[in-house]
């Protein structure tokens, strides 16, 4: 009966082995054995299994992991509405999805980027990166202290090799060769070089060598790398945690003070106090628009100025302008210009002839001619009196064809002109339900229309007072037209620092890619030649890490500096780049 054969790796005492004859003695393993003879592992323990963890988490494999899970994360903070940039929308959304907008609000999904699972990622993400980082700095610092290495004995087997006779002496070779690697600077060499000498060995007479070795900045690069992005996320962290940014809208004449009320929307870090807003305020005193007339660039935009005047906290004021990509900045904070448009002046009274509205009512461009929507609402009635909803177009220079229909031609106020709808009926303000006052929720409200059924439209002309449909009062438009401009602020104390730490980061990637980490042997010694004349013989090899196409070119520079040569073989050399 034949035996099977089973492989067995030198050094292994293995006990356990298929194939063995019963009646083989077994040598004893080492370590716990359950009664059927099968070894019990051991334990990990509370220990291991924290630096098995600690290990995982500090991995190159689980930080790139968890970037990645970082960007997937932000992905519903694009898509879904969040309450700190639109709370209305919010509530919409769980209006319109009562059950999938319970569950997604129960998870954070409306308040992404303050989410406990959010700021988990976030800072296991940070954990990762400093345990990954700090390791590899001690390992880097100790390396930076290192010598380069000793002379390998033979050069053959290197991928770049080359050698040449010369009538120097070993140690002039030597120095002219350290003098090369090292470079010009002496504080800053190109190579870290050792020179030393060997005793005779291998049919070698006494020899001298050098060692040299450079890219240290390579790992330095990359350690620079890793340190900014670590900056780069802090700063961002911060960033988020005290910024603050407010839009108001301003018309002319008019201002607004640095303060969370004055704004009409604000959005704020967690770790912002309102005590912290600069108590500055801004009057706009006036706004220039400038469009093209020619027929090639018709009504193009050609440049936007706002006027204005900011007062300091101590008091002093100063003229300034604000233009599109020319912010304002008043203490670290800046004011960009976002748009523009047309605020007229309307007022309502109602159908008892009381005032039930007066003021600048903003009207939102919706194209290149300026043709601006807006609404008016006029809860303020008589007793008795339903509430007013207005809703209609304003245009800068407008054209009335044929049917009635108007519409703008050119962005400036030439010939201006409201076109208005009426509704009646509960405008829901009394409901504690937020509304976009830029829009007119008609659904529960009832149309003006004419005999044949059509909604009624009222043409309004500056200066003018329209009587308004069903004896709902009057509406008078102003007669000038006044501008406004919406004005967003920004503060953010990170912006340098996230500056700073980008472009540390792609200098050290630049750092890290782009240096070559080579090592450079030089060994010279004294023989005699064909001839019987007494020749110096110089060998060279080079070693990189990972794939290096000048390698052979720096081996060759090398050789190069050897002063006196007589016999260059590098050509003839078959182990120059092959040899193993």
């Amino acid at each position: 009966m034949s035996e099977k054969a089973t492989y067995r790796p030198e050094g292994i005492n293995d006990a356990f082995v298929e194939g063995r004859p019963d009646d083989a003695p077994s040598a004893p393993a080492d370590g716990p054995q359950k009664p059927g003879g099968t070894p019990t592992l051991p334990s990990l323990g509370w220990r291991g299994t924290l630096r098995w963890t600690w290990r995982q988490l500090t991995s190159m494999r689980v930080a790139l992991m968890l970037l990645m899970l970082l960007a997937v994360a932000a992905v519903p903070g694009s898509i879904l509405p969040q309450r700190g940039q639109d709370a209305a929308a919010v509530l919409e959304y769980l209006g319109d999805h009562p059950t999938l907008g319970e569950w997604l609000d129960r998870f954070g999904f409306f308040e992404v980027y303050s989410s406990v699972w959010f700021s988990a990622i976030y800072l296991l993400l940070f954990i990762s990166l400093v345990g990954c980082i700090l390791p590899r700095t001690i390992a880097h610092a100790r390396a930076l202290r290192n010598r380069p290495p000793k002379t390998p004995v033979r050069f053959g087997r290197f991928p770049a090799t080359a050698e040449a006779g010369t009538t120097a002496s070993p140690d002039e070779v030597v120095d002219a060769v350290a003098t090369h690697l090292r470079g010009p600077l002496r504080r800053l060499p190109t190579f870290r070089v050792d020179v030393g000498a060997e005793e005779p060995r291998l049919g070698r007479p006494a020899t001298r060598t050098v060692a040299a070795e450079r890219g240290y900045l390579r790992e330095s690069g990359n350690l620079l790398f890793h340190l900014a992005l670590l900056g780069l996320l802090v700063s961002v962290a911060l960033g988020q945690l005290m910024h603050y940014r407010g839009q108001a809208i301003v018309t002319e004449g008019r201002g607004f003070a640095n303060a969370v009320v004055d704004y009409d929307t604000f959005d704020k870090g967690a770790w912002f106090r309102p005590s912290s807003l600069s108590p500055f305020s801004m009057t706009l005193d006036s706004f220039e628009s400038t469009f093209a007339s020619d027929t090639v660039a018709f009504a193009q935009a050609r440049d936007f100025t706002a006027y204005v005047t900011a007062t300091e906290p101590d008091g002093s004021s100063h003229a300034e302008t604000i233009k599109v990509n020319e912010p304002l900045t008043v203490d670290g904070a800046k004011i960009y210009l976002q748009g523009n448009g047309f605020a007229p002046e309307i007022t309502v009274k109602d159908g008892a002839g009381e005032l039930a509205f007066s003021g600048r009512v903003p009207f939102l461009p919706e194209d290149t001619m300026y043709t601006s929507r807006g609404v008016v609402k006029v809860p303020d009635v008589s007793k008795g009196q339903e509430q007013i909803g207005l809703v209609g177009y304003f245009l800068p220079t407008a054209v009335v064809d044929a049917d009635g229909s108007a519409r703008s031609v050119f962005p400036q106020p030439q010939n201006p002109l409201m076109v208005l709808e009426v509704y009646r009926g509960d405008l829901g303000l009394d409901d504690g339900v937020p509304q976009n006052v830029y829009r007119l929720d008609t659904a529960s409200l009832t149309p003006s229309v004419d005999e044949d059924g059509a909604t009624i439209k009222l043409l309004v002309k500056p200066g003018e007072t329209v009587e308004l449909p069903d004896g709902l009062g009057t509406v008078t438009l102003g007669e000038d037209v006044p501008r406004y401009v919406a004005l967003d602020l920004r503060h953010d104390p990170s912006l340098a620092w996230v500056l700073t730490f980008a472009l540390l980061a792609l200098g050290g990637l630049a750092i890290s890619l782009f240096t070559p980490r080579r090592r450079v042997w030089v060994r010279s010694w004294e023989t005699t030649d064909d001839d019987g004349r007494s020749v110096t013989h110089v060998e060279l090899a080079g070693l990189a890490r990972g794939d290096d196409a000048g390698l052979q070119r720096e081996v060759d520079k090398a050789l190069a500096s050897v002063p006196g040569r007589v016999d260059d073989t590098p050509d003839d050399n078959p182990k120059t780049a092959t040899e193993d």
